[in-house]
């Protein structure tokens, strides 16, 4: 847990969340604020099983799962290869939309270089294209004269970010365990837009669990989150991240036209850990409390991955 990345307090709070529920279901835990002597640190500790809490650069992009890979003992959540492709957003969307998912259409570019001038027409959104929780995320609305003058500041985001067209509508949520969706949460932000305050700050969103939309929307959203699962190669517990724009929703549509009105945005390998996080929710729901579905990924836990 913990980490150097820019989503380390989640971290801490999702590693210290599964460290007290792990105990308590009978576990001996040992926590790890990792830093650049992971090696040692874990072999210090001499753990049974590895239960990875990290999120963002490092923790969930590949470079983590690499250590515990040639570590050898039983880790948690997704290997090396669903990891590193499942954070690199761009090239995530390419492998998802061979497969029918919708996706919104987009550019990799110079960061500097987007912050000169529009990429695209507005309305259209610039993140970066390996970091996680809407850390340095800049929506440019319709009539923007210009993007943002600060993105070419923002060095958090790397020297390359992803520019895509902004997929408007209900922000929708779908875990998935073990290969099978669980259900769908619809994220009500108290702000204009989800991003890291309203996701981590006190009172920053709403969760509706499950969503109230139409069956039609919730299949096709939760076909998707396994599809997603599956043909990333991930492993455990992800969460997959959508807009359905129900303004343009008809009812009685065609399915091919349905479909039109959804937008994966990307799949999440290591999701917040703590009983209200979105995705331990899900499973709350489902009759699996937090400590049986940290008990669970515990269970799941395999070497390699």
């Amino acid at each position: 847990m913990g980490g150097s990345s820019a989503e380390r307090e989640v971290s801490l709070v999702s590693g210290g969340a599964v460290a007290k529920a792990l105990e308590d279901e009978g576990y001996q835990v040992a926590m790890i604020d990792v830093t650049r002597e992971l090696w040692s640190q874990i072999t210090k500790a001499d753990p049974d099983v590895i239960f990875n809490a990290l999120h963002g650069e490092w923790g969930e992009d590949g470079r983590v799962q690499g250590i515990l890979d040639l570590y050898g003992k039983p880790y948690t959540h997704s290997g090396v290869m669903a990891s590193a492709l499942a954070m690199d957003k761009h090239r995530a969307k390419i492998v998802l939309n061979s497969v029918g998912i919708n996706v919104s259409k987009g550019m990799l570019i110079d960061r500097e270089k987007a912050a000169r001038q529009h990429a695209m027409d507005p309305p259209y959104v610039v993140k970066p294209n390996a970091q996680g929780s809407s850390v340095g995320v800049y929506i440019v609305m319709e009539g923007a004269n210009r993007p943002p003058l600060d993105m070419a500041m923002n060095t958090k985001m790397g020297d390359e970010v992803l520019v895509e067209e902004f997929a408007p509508g209900r922000e929708l949520t779908v875990a998935v365990l073990n290969g099978k969706a669980l259900c769908v949460t619809e994220i009500v932000p108290q702000a204009s837009f989800y991003d890291y305050e309203a996701k981590y700050a006190d009172g920053g969103s709403l969760h509706e669990v499950p969503a109230d939309i139409p069956d039609e929307i919730s299949e096709i959203c939760k076909d998707w989150a396994e599809k997603a699962h599956d043909v990333l190669g991930c492993r455990g517990l992800t969460r997959s991240d959508f807009r359905f724009d129900d303004k343009k929703y008809e009812k009685n549509a065609s399915k091919s036209d349905i479909v039109n009105k959804i937008v994966m945005l990307e799949l999440n390998t290591q999701p917040g850990m703590t009983p209200t996080s979105l995705a331990p929710e899900q499973a709350q729901h489902l009759g699996m409390n937090f400590g049986q579905l940290c008990r669970w990924i515990v269970e799941d836990a395999t070497w390699p991955r």
